[in-house]
């Protein structure tokens, strides 16, 4: 009887360990690789915002799209936030819009950081860290900026002035 248990936990581990094997070689040769860089085009996703809205990226196609990976924590990102705040607010009438995604953290502090800024743009939160994976993230504050037709422009890592978000949100005016 127990011969009997161990072989088929033993059968039962080698099937999870082949199943495991094939879904490695699966995904990395048949699943479809997004090349993140300037010319590609954008990986799409649908993230929800602090309001319940589903923002997906591919619907904000014909607009420009400053798209910024922060979190609470980051001080470059809290120096920032004013200025893209400020900037969105003269762009968006322009057609640009920013979609802001924060990297996995509870929506009460996150909640609680648009609040003290009163950030008027829709900030996002990537729950799974699926969105900041995808777009390989590294580090904080990153900022795509996507043109009226899905393709990545330009990206940015740290820390932004306000001239350099007036600049930037310009460059992707449809």
């Amino acid at each position: 009887m127990m011969k009997k248990q161990r072989l088929v936990m033993r059968t039962v581990i080698l099937l999870l360990l082949l199943a495991a094997v094939g879904y490695t070689i699966y995904s990395n040769f048949f699943t479809e690789k997004t090349e993140i860089k300037v010319g590609a085009t954008a990986p799409d996703f649908v993230l929800t915002d602090l309001n319940g809205k589903k923002h997906r990226l591919s619907d904000y196609r014909g607009k420009g799209v400053f798209l910024n990976f922060w979190g609470t924590w980051c001080k470059p990102c809290e120096r920032e936030m004013p200025y893209i705040n400020r900037q969105y607010a003269v762009y968006k009438k322009q057609g640009v819009e920013v979609l802001a995604v924060n990297v996995g953290e509870p929506k009460l502090s996150v909640q609680k950081f648009v609040d003290r800024f009163g950030l008027t743009f829709p900030v996002v939160i990537d729950r799974e860290d699926q969105v900041m994976n995808a777009y390989e993230i590294d580090p904080l504050p990153t900022t795509f900026l996507i043109d009226k037709d899905g393709k990545i422009k330009q990206i940015i890592t740290g820390t932004m002035t306000e001239e350099m978000v007036k600049q930037y949100m310009e460059s992707i005016k449809p």
